[in-house]
């Protein structure tokens, strides 16, 4: 069950708060590009950087840190929700808005600007559930729509305006690609209190979007306003797009919303330390954006900033613990090695039974006939055996080592168990149980033992009429008394 956590809120009002010191910021802007300066050596240009020695490398910084902050959180709603599509559309739907903002007064006016694209965003989720509502399309083919409507009307009416006198000089073209190190102090301004305004509402009302996210049907059974929780969802989100713009642009914003929850949802199961990672990943990949950018002239920060975010992705695709595709890789090998060292053990165990227990030792030649096996293979399952203390071998004869021997009877417990469980609870026949315990004796814990065990009232017979190995025969040294293992078949203690 997903909870939220006292440390949640904390941590993220804590950065908000951080931020809002952000509005003292005046200094002007001091190169169209981040990357636009004369010194080009590299080691030259970190240190810069990382000594924020440039106002427009302090508003880049900030204004990707913010920017990382909000795509984080409000892109791992969407990834739960299966609506990473919403975010591209609606990253495009706002193009207009974008337009419209500059129409206002034929200048970049950053508060004009937020207000005409995020009537435009909201316009257009507004369309995309109108089609859905009244027509037999489908949710997919009214965001293809929307987003291809709107973003040619935005592109019209950008192209409109850079034909007038004063459109190459206003940096409108910037909010196509984007350009960080345009950002001013206004926006870094908008970008604090749209970053403080989604950290307090989400805060606030994390427990009902996680319902709504995970489980709308009994949201609404709950009597929550379901629907005005999905706009203010998409409001959030319609923010978060246009202070996006400035940094990545129209083209990539959905990338930022998109790729830092995508890898944060590889890393965890829980909903809140995946907002949190989300966040991070964000930011880390705003800062590693800039910093990149920084080092060579005319190399645009947008595009590096998602190519660090999808650097991450790939880092937690192929090592994130559970998730990623080498530690998959690992668990799976590991079980097939580790299964076919217990049915090694239990061919041994099996050999030793038929004899009644009368030897210690079995020939590579019995083990292989019963594993049907060459002898080579045999002989190298042995040697696994022996590298896991589970067998000692001498010449061709194995025998088993006390962990090894706890193992074999173990396995056969289970086998014999399952077969009984299936003929009593399930009705199969006993003819057929065998291939079904095959599989479950390499996964039954402990616990599930011992109510197997009480259930079937310490049964010492499986349905083939072969003695169950109790408590005494598992924990037996397989060099001890002979007669005294042979008959330890029992009721378990």
């Amino acid at each position: 069950m997903i909870r939220l956590t006292p440390s949640f809120a904390g941590q993220f009002l804590g950065i908000g708060g951080l931020f809002v010191g952000l509005n003292s910021l005046t200094m002007t802007v001091c190169a169209a590009r981040i990357g636009d300066i004369t010194e080009t050596v590299w080691q030259t240009q970190a240190i810069r950087f990382l000594t924020l020695a440039d106002p427009s490398v302090r508003f880049a910084v900030f204004g990707t840190v913010l920017l990382g902050i909000v795509c984080g959180l409000l892109g791992g709603f969407l990834v739960v929700r299966r609506m990473s599509l919403v975010g591209d559309a609606l990253s495009h739907a706002v193009l207009p808005g974008v337009a419209l903002g500059f129409l206002w007064n034929m200048e970049k006016d950053p508060v004009a600007i937020f207000i005409g694209a995020t009537v435009a965003g909201l316009l257009g989720t507004g369309l995309v559930h109108l089609i859905t509502r009244t027509t037999r399309l489908k949710e997919d083919a009214a965001l293809g729509m929307i987003l291809a409507g709107f973003f040619g009307a935005g592109l019209c009416l950008m192209s409109m305006f850079q034909r007038l006198p004063t459109g190459n000089k206003t940096g409108i073209d910037k909010f196509l690609f984007g350009q960080a190190s345009a950002i001013g102090a206004e926006d870094i301004r908008l970008m604090t209190v749209v970053t403080v305004l989604v950290l307090g509402l989400i805060c606030v009302g994390y427990k009902e979007f996680l319902l709504v996210s995970f489980d709308p049907g009994f949201a609404k059974v709950c009597a929550l306003p379901t629907r005005w929780l999905q706009h203010g969802l998409m409001l959030l989100l319609t923010f978060s797009v246009v202070i996006a713009l400035q940094a990545v642009g129209v083209v990539l914003v959905s990338a930022m919303l998109i790729t830092p929850a995508a890898t944060a949802y590889l890393l965890t199961d829980r909903m809140h330390r995946m907002l949190i990672y989300g966040a991070l990943i964000g930011m880390l990949s705003g800062v590693t954006g800039a910093f990149l950018s920084f080092l060579g002239t005319h190399l645009p920060t947008g595009p590096f900033m998602v190519l660090s975010a999808s650097s991450f992705f790939v880092v937690a695709f192929l090592f994130a613990p559970n998730r990623g595709v080498i530690p998959r890789w690992w668990m799976a090998r590991s079980q097939r090695v580790r299964i076919v060292r217990e049915n090694t053990l239990k061919a041994v165990y099996q050999i030793l039974e038929n004899e009644e227990f009368r030897r210690e030792s079995v020939s590579l030649r019995e083990l292989a006939e019963r594993r049907r096996l060459t002898f080579d293979e045999a002989l190298r399952e042995v040697r696994s055996l022996v590298s896991m203390d589970f067998a000692t071998a001498v010449d061709d004869l194995v025998a088993l080592t006390p962990s090894g021997w706890q193992r074999a009877a173990s396995i056969v417990r289970n086998h014999r168990l399952w077969e009984l469980y299936l003929t009593h609870a399930v009705q199969m026949a006993p003819d057929h149980v065998h291939d079904d315990a095959e599989k479950i004796e390499h996964i039954l814990g402990e616990d599930a033992v011992r109510q197997l065990e009480r259930r079937l009232e310490f049964a010492d017979r499986d349905p083939h009429g072969r003695p169950i190995p109790a408590v005494q025969v598992i924990h037996g040294r397989p060099n001890g008394n002979r007669e005294k293992r042979a008959t330890g078949y029992g009721k378990s203690s």
